[in-house]
């Protein structure tokens, strides 16, 4: 758990006095080098790419291509080993996994202030299309990485296959999930937060958390991501598709809110103290994921929700549920205030505005906590949790109020963070079973995040008994697949039967399936647990 303020420890407040001092710099854009010559004279004490490689946020015409130099990459000021110079990095994206037919290339300066990572927003490339890109510097060549270009906006598709994931606690478990997913033929990964954890710990299984303790400086975080993306099973996942990807709290804190720390441990902390410690994690976020220049950090703040298109299928809107929400309540009554804020007015009413206006087939949220209501209690009186949209009720009543006046079609929302899955159907009151359906939520299980799990617990009891509008759930870890068709759309639960150790295989526990233009769970396949591979 964190420290207060006044117990935190005075390395944490040095660390995050740097990043107060340094503002300016955290706010600056990395220098381009489109027209510079690399510079392959300079000697690395290691191989650069040990973090590997990523592309993400696919445009019609481009992608964005990641890397980070990082020869070595545990390092204790969180630099990676690198020198304190620039460093220019070529890359190179190709029609043929041989790059016999190299389409595009450039070179971009990584520098120290970034930790030498790489952001190159390729453009010219054709629409929905794969190509292979990988990175050069001193000599050296960096992995191979697929990526796929978006079809051009109002395209025709036959389908759309995407999976989602969340919640990867390197302490809890083995991202054998992403082995499997990497084998997948995915046209695009959605990751929707809880990349890494903070906290401190050993865990039970052998991979304890690097710095032991919590993280709170940027240094921390840093080597806290290097640890993280060093796993062989997450860098296979990257390789193999393009990722769109957004924080939920444990990137920065647990359930942080707004300018507020976490009020379980922290309420009175200093909010000033909080910004800075989420510009350290903002920083390292960016610097270790394939986000374009348009969501880099300015100090404590960074543009998270955006909206993707993929033809006339699919429109993505990523949500940021974080930055812009009210502190959690501790009176559960107070739920319905309709002053509470979840996205902000600004953001919601992006929202509304975006998907009032979409022309595609499914409308897909990118959303961190779950919108579904969930009572937790087997009979009277209704508990429900305060970190979710149960918590912030009539924000979610004027989101749905506002889909059903506008009248938005074949509405599905991704969600992560739980640690189970559920498919529920969402509606305009939830009190009222017979109300109006609305849309569909896919709420999706951890990559490892809780250990194990298993097929049914005592609150997936509960939450089916008391929650009409929930059709499946499942406690087990893993990740979803969702194919979009032109008729129907199915999302697929992956588990994985066991994390505390690799080589787990996976099955398909059930698909459910969304017909077009009739919201709500159509109907649920189920298999037995583990039945399969």
């Amino acid at each position: 758990m964190s420290q207060s303020p006044l117990t935190l420890p005075r390395r944490h407040f040095l660390a995050l006095g740097g990043v107060a001092a340094g503002a300016a710099m955290l706010g600056a854009e990395p220098a381009s080098a489109s027209s510079d010559v690399p510079d392959d004279r300079i000697t690395l004490p290691g191989y650069a790419f040990t973090l590997g490689v990523a592309s993400g946020d696919p445009s019609p015409d481009g992608v964005v291509l990641w890397t980070r130099l990082a020869p070595d990459p545990l390092a204790l000021d969180g630099l990676g080993g690198m020198p304190e110079r620039a460093v220019s990095v070529r890359w190179e994206v190709a029609e043929d996994e041989k790059f016999r037919r190299i389409v595009r290339r450039g070179v971009e300066r990584a520098t120290a202030a970034w930790a030498h990572s790489v952001h190159a927003e390729v453009h010219g490339l054709r629409p929905d299309r794969v190509y292979w890109y990988r990175f050069r510097v001193a000599g050296q060549v960096s992995p191979v990485g697929r990526t796929r270009t978006a079809p051009r906006p109002g395209t025709a598709l036959r389908s759309f296959t995407f999976a989602f994931a969340s919640c990867q606690a390197y302490t809890d478990g083995y991202f054998t999930a992403y082995e499997h997913m990497a084998r997948e033929d995915l046209d695009l990964v959605v990751h929707l937060g809880d990349y890494i954890y903070e906290g401190g710990g050993a865990g039970t299984i052998g991979r304890a958390h690097l710095p032991a303790a919590e993280t709170f400086s940027l240094t921390d975080y840093r080597i806290r991501y290097s640890q993280y993306k060093l796993d062989p099973a997450l860098q296979a996942a990257h390789r193999a598709a393009p990722w769109v990807v957004a924080p939920d709290d444990h990137d920065v804190e647990n359930n942080w809110a707004g300018d507020h720390s976490q009020p379980d441990t922290e309420p009175d902390q200093d909010p000033a103290v909080f910004r800075l410690r989420r510009a350290a994690a903002y920083q390292a976020y960016y610097e270790n994921l394939p986000l374009r220049r348009s969501s880099m950090p300015r100090g404590p703040e960074m543009q998270v929700y955006r909206r993707l298109t993929f033809g006339d299928l699919l429109q993505l809107d990523v949500l940021d549920t974080r930055r812009f929400r009210d502190q959690q309540l501790t009176d559960q009554s107070l739920r319905w205030d309709p002053n509470r804020q979840m996205l902000g007015a600004q953001q919601e009413a992006w929202l509304l505005a975006g998907l009032g206006a979409s022309t595609a087939r499914w409308n897909v949220l990118g959303n961190q906590v779950f919108a579904m209501e969930a009572d937790h209690t087997d009979g009277a009186p209704e508990t429900f949790g305060m970190d979710t949209w149960d918590g912030y009720a009539a924000a979610r009543q004027r989101l749905f109020d506002g889909l059903a006046q506008r009248n938005v079609d074949n509405f599905l929302v991704i969600t992560g963070d739980a640690h189970r899955s559920v498919a529920a159907d969402l509606k305009l009151d939830f009190s009222d079973p017979a109300s109006r359906t609305i849309g569909t939520e896919f709420l999706g299980t951890a990559i490892s995040s809780g250990g194990n799990g298993q097929d049914m617990d005592a609150l997936g009891v509960t939450w089916l008994a008391e929650n009409p509008h929930m059709k499946f759930h499942n406690s087990q870890r893993g990740y979803q697949v969702c194919h979009l068709g032109r008729q129907e759309m199915r999302t697929d639960y992956r588990v994985v039967p066991f994390v505390n150790a690799p080589g787990a295989l996976i099955t398909t526990r059930a698909s459910v399936h969304v017909q077009n233009g009739r919201p709500g769970v159509a109907h649920v396949t189920s298999a037995p647990p583990d039945a399969g591979v």
